[in-house]
């Protein structure tokens, strides 16, 4: 790992050498990986269609890169360890040797299958080691991937089918969370319901519940396994990838209903989740690495699989929640594979703050040596929990800041190299340029600033395109500011020079670390036959972060307790209940401007019970709707 920066010199001197000479600093980082054949330029660019192409020529699997090549000097280090729902149950360990195999063996019933390269296959699993040789599996053969989180409804998998017409699906049987069983195999029957493209499903057993097999369709993945075994287990030889092939597509919420794919390609993608996972969190070999994100967010993607394998980690994976059979589960998993490095968002550190020091101070967390935490923006009290109850004081924390759409992370400290501070992603990693830009599209120069946060030069980690729809990149990313990256989110800019992510400035909610758009939660309240109409903004929430709080114009015959429940039922059913209401105020009107423009700023405001700053309401409509929100508003909180 010698591209890993040691001292805050050298980061600033990797830094300037980024700026300065970008093609040549990615270049050289670059030829740290395996490439069958090397690239002929380094970098090409424009903001403007967007068009944006790095290691032009060159050839690759990053299956060879996170697989083949860490087999003859650490082919018996463990390259996943997983950790089971239930504490009771064996957890299991795959080295790089077992990995490569079982990727080998899954990849030929992949190709036994009909799949082939440039095929879009759509996964559902629970969080199992098999969703990981799913994964690296498509990859091996040049497959797509489009990996859907296991909370997602039958409606929000049939979308991204649709979108991607993808050729298969993998799931289970069902999946353990906590005390629940979730019957995804069901799940994924009611999707396909509605999709044309899928012309096999693969079935994992995990929790045996009974589920239908279509004959013709669905077949179950160890009959699949045990035909490969019977033609002799032949290995899988890597497909050869061009380095923007597309690796994967990852669906996320923007600020219109449908969900958009995220496009990442190959070559770009495994060089920056390599190079960010070595530096950010410093890792060492032989340290074992707890990400506790789920595969189906990009953080699963980055720094479970890809990032930590490329590097030759030992990723431990968690099939559970952090609070079950009790709130010291986290802690136990740290105790009993002796952690060296946590990375976990926000949501979860003020949720097990809130069952009490106990949980904490009873387990062995010495072998703890760098915390991360990701998704939001950490707040101080979580930040400083976490500093001395989990790391006993003397663990750096990354507060890594980034999206779907980068890839990696783009503004974080590293880990005993860079300064902290609490609240603060601090600075851009080598080969990122923010910039603050205002709302009339002017640069804002200095510290002790805020403005919108853009990027404005490529890195290879970045987003390409969005699935099927190039149009909808352009216009969501690259038109707000001319020849930036618009991050839709807002910053600080300290005096130190230190970046504060201050939250989302468009129409997306971020709900414990998760985006979801403000109109898809609209679209799916709008669904349920007694709505008129209903608004969605976000609210302050002691555990999530952001909350969900919707007004909703209902029919005046509800009775309210039991339409609330349904709405809730109805957005479960449309999105999954990761989207549900946490507040839902029935409304006979909302605040709209003459032209019909509903005025999310005042509910917004309401919401956050800011009421002395509503601003201007003279411009509504009808100005007195909002005193009789303000008043609902007061009824609900007593």
């Amino acid at each position: 790992m010698s591209f890993q920066i040691k001292t805050f010199e050298e980061y600033q001197d990797a830094y300037k050498r980024s700026v300065e000479n970008p093609e040549e600093f990615w270049g050289d980082i670059a030829n740290h990986f395996f490439w069958k054949r090397k690239w002929t330029k380094v970098l090409e660019w424009n903001f403007t269609e967007p068009n944006i192409k790095w290691f032009i020529g060159g050839r690759l699997n990053i299956t060879e890169n996170c697989l083949d090549r860490h087999i003859y000097k650490n082919g018996d280090t463990p390259a996943i360890i997983w950790e089971p729902n239930d504490p009771s149950e064996a957890h299991r360990i795959l080295t790089y040797r077992q990995l490569l195999d079982k990727v080998e063996q899954f990849a030929n019933v992949l190709k036994n299958n009909n799949i082939k390269k440039g095929d879009r296959v759509c996964i559902y699993l629970p969080m199992v080691p098999e969703l990981v040789i799913a994964v690296l599996a498509c990859a091996r053969i040049g497959a797509i991937h489009s990996v859907v989180f296991g909370g997602f409804s039958a409606q929000s998998i049939a979308d991204r089918i649709n979108d991607a017409q993808c050729k298969l699906v993998i799931t289970s049987d069902g999946g353990y969370r906590g005390a629940k069983v979730l019957e995804l195999k069901s799940i994924v029957d009611d999707a396909l319901m509605q999709c044309n493209s899928v012309e096999r499903v693969i079935v994992l057993t995990r929790t045996r519940t009974p589920v239908s097999m279509i004959k013709g369709r669905d077949v179950w993945w160890e009959d699949e396994i045990k035909k490969v075994e019977t033609q002799g287990n032949p290995p899988c030889p890597a497909e050869e990838m061009d380095a923007e092939d597309t690796l994967f597509i990852l669906y996320t919420s923007g600020s219109t209903g449908k969900p958009k794919g995220v496009v990442h390609t190959t070559g770009g993608y495994m060089v920056y989740t390599g190079y960010t996972f070595a530096n950010t969190f410093q890792y060492q070999p032989g340290e074992v690495y707890f990400c506790t994100a789920d595969i189906g967010w990009i953080t699963g993607h980055s720094y479970i699989i890809y990032g930590p394998l490329s590097q030759g980690a030992t990723s431990l994976m968690f099939e559970g929640i952090p609070t079950y059979p009790d709130a010291g589960r986290y802690w136990d998993i740290v105790d009993k594979y002796k952690v060296n490095i946590l990375y976990t968002a926000p949501t979860a550190i003020r949720s097990l703050m809130a069952f009490g020091d106990e949980f904490v101070e009873s387990k062995d967390l010495s072998s703890l040596r760098v915390l991360g935490s990701v998704g939001e923006p950490i707040n101080e009290e979580a930040w400083h929990w976490y500093k001395e109850k989990v790391g006993k004081g003397k663990c750096p924390i990354v507060d890594t800041w980034w999206q779907t759409e980068n890839g990696g992370h783009l503004i974080t400290s590293i880990a005993g190299v860079t300064p902290e501070k609490p609240g603060y992603a601090l600075l851009p990693l080598p080969g990122i340029q923010p910039c603050l830009m205002d709302e009339n599209g002017n640069e804002i120069q200095g510290n002790d600033v805020s403005g919108n946060l853009c990027i404005k030069f490529p890195w290879p980690g970045m987003l390409r395109s969005t699935w099927g729809d190039h149009q909808r990149c352009k216009q969501t990313y690259f038109s707000t500011y001319e020849n930036m990256y618009f991050t839709g989110d807002g910053c600080y800019r300290s005096p130190e020079g230190y970046y504060r992510i201050t939250g989302r400035v468009d129409d997306v909610l971020n709900v414990s670390g998760h985006r979801i758009g403000t109109a898809e939660v609209e679209n799916a309240i709008n669904m349920h036959s007694d709505v008129v109409e209903s608004a969605i903004v976000g609210y302050p929430h002691p555990v999530k972060g952001q909350g969900i709080y919707a007004y909703v114009i209902a029919n005046h015959h509800i009775n309210p307790d039991q339409t609330r429940q349904d709405i809730l039922q109805t957005v479960t059913r449309l999105i999954g209940a990761i989207a549900k209401p946490d507040i839902i105020q029935f409304v006979t009107d909302l605040p709209k401007t003459r032209s019909g423009k509903i005025m999310r700023r005042i509910l917004r405001k309401i919401a956050e019970n800011e009421l002395d700053n509503l601003g201007d309401t003279t411009t509504l409509q009808d100005p007195a709707v909002v005193e009789k929100i303000i008043e609902g508003a007061k009824q609900l909180r007593k």
